[in-house]
């Protein structure tokens, strides 16, 4: 067989497995912090927006990072910058004793700003070097088969929550026989020993988190990877060729909606369960089978992708994605429940699709950066949450529950992200 076509060389094939687990480690970091915003609502007495400022955080620590870490690989290599991602990670995870000690949302949020600082090394990192092992032609489809390991590391985040976390939160146990919480209503001293019992509960999580990665911190330390990276920190001509790379421009642009709509569809399934009267603990499951879901179409895709472009199939889920998100608006329920969960289905190819077509023209002197600007486009993960947040606190809207019409947010992004698409494979057809 022509070593051309294969997905992954031989020579290759350990570094590939090492890095593709990276995918899962902060999979797992995304989809613990998700349901935590509920956590944390309910525990510290927030509104939704300001319990969302956890994504804000999070997602924010990507913005700010996502450049140093590309020009700090230009400079050393792809393994120093993995390794840089790991340390901050861990740091950031352990940051949660004096988080939980302190009982400070600020401090908590602090703390996943750091781990974030973390996260945006590995994916500026990652991501390009998964490309960049094996034949450009089949770039995309290896990106996404690393990126379906991300939704692993996810289902396992999510079932810690599930299972782990959330069902020894005290505070979400005090409901009245509707199914409304009552903690707030509870006396203060009451409410002080829960709020010691909760935040320990989350602390732990992220702690043991913490030990795991700085076990893969020593793994990949003493793994001789690849030097592909390391090429000088030399910007000139790189933002110029960036910005005039209309499939790259564009795609950052669609990155931000994309993530955008990714972390408020899994952060806001619990609100808008608990407004149908399901605790947090059964409504997490729910996010589980999305991320199920999620998994497997991740799966699908890479395997359409043999058969269907890439940028039409992005289309087509979008469109998908954004009929699933109407249904979550229009329906109150069950079926507008089962309408939000089947939007992860859709989501599955889009980030590394996105990712992968507007790296797909980029020089090999420009990816690093051009990796970074992708990373930082997770943005859209930390502006448009709280927005979302700030819609479900008016309760109602002409009648209808906030928490579904809220969800009009995510419908915008999908759009946009399958206008990207058929731009993308109007674009190549024109050739």
């Amino acid at each position: 067989m022509d070593t051309k076509s294969k997905l992954v060389e031989r020579q290759y094939l350990l570094p590939f497995i090492l890095i593709t687990s990276l995918f899962a480690l902060w999979g797992f970091a995304n989809d613990i912090t998700n349901p935590m915003v509920a956590g944390f609502q309910t525990i510290m007495e927030l509104s939704a927006a300001k319990a969302s400022l956890i994504q804000f955080a999070f997602y924010g620590g990507y913005a700010t990072m996502a450049v140093p870490a590309a020009l700090f690989i230009r400079r050393y290599s792809y393994k120093s910058g993995i390794l840089l991602g790991l340390a901050l990670y861990a740091i950031g995870a352990f940051l949660f004793i004096p988080a939980a000690a302190q009982q400070s949302f600020v401090f908590f949020c602090f703390s996943l700003y750091i781990l974030t600082f973390g996260l945006a090394f590995l994916e500026t990192t990652a991501n390009p070097f998964i490309l960049s092992l094996g034949a450009k032609e089949n770039s995309t489809r290896r990106l996404n088969l690393s990126q379906s390991f991300n939704p692993m590391g996810s289902l396992t985040g999510m079932a810690v929550a599930s299972w782990v976390v959330l069902p020894n939160l005290l505070s979400d146990r005090c409901r009245d026989a509707s199914g409304k919480l009552i903690f707030d209503t509870l006396p203060e001293a009451e409410k002080a020993a829960m709020r010691v019992h909760d935040l320990a509960a989350i602390r732990n999580a992220y702690v043991a988190l913490g030990v795991v990665v700085v076990l893969v911190f020593i793994i990949i330390a003493i793994t001789k990877m690849p030097k592909t990276a390391g090429s000088g920190v030399r910007t000139k001509g790189t933002m110029g060729r960036l910005w005039h790379n209309v499939a790259y421009r564009e795609g950052v642009l669609a990155q931000v909606f994309y993530v955008g709509a990714q972390i408020m569809v899994w952060t806001f399934i619990i609100q808008y369960a608990d407004n149908l009267g399901i605790d947090k603990a059964t409504a997490q499951k729910y996010n589980i089978i999305a991320m199920a879901m999620f998994l497997c179409f991740r799966f699908i895709a890479t395997m359409l992708m043999k058969y269907v472009n890439s940028r039409k199939l992005l289309a087509i889920f979008g469109c998908l994605a954004a009929l699933c998100t109407v249904g979550a608006i229009v329906f109150v329920g069950p079926l507008g429940l089962g309408c939000l969960v089947a939007i992860s289905a859709f989501m599955s190819l889009m980030f590394p699709t996105i990712y992968g077509i507007a790296l797909e023209d980029v020089a090999p002197e420009d990816s690093q950066l051009g990796a970074a600007f992708l990373v930082m486009a997770i943005v859209g993960g930390s502006i448009l949450p709280p927005l979302q947040g700030s819609i479900i606190d008016l309760g109602t809207v002409a009648g209808h529950p906030a928490v579904n019409v809220s969800f009009c947010l995510p419908l915008i992004c999908f759009i946009a992200v399958t206008i990207f698409g058929w731009r993308c494979y109007r674009r190549m057809t024109a050739i």
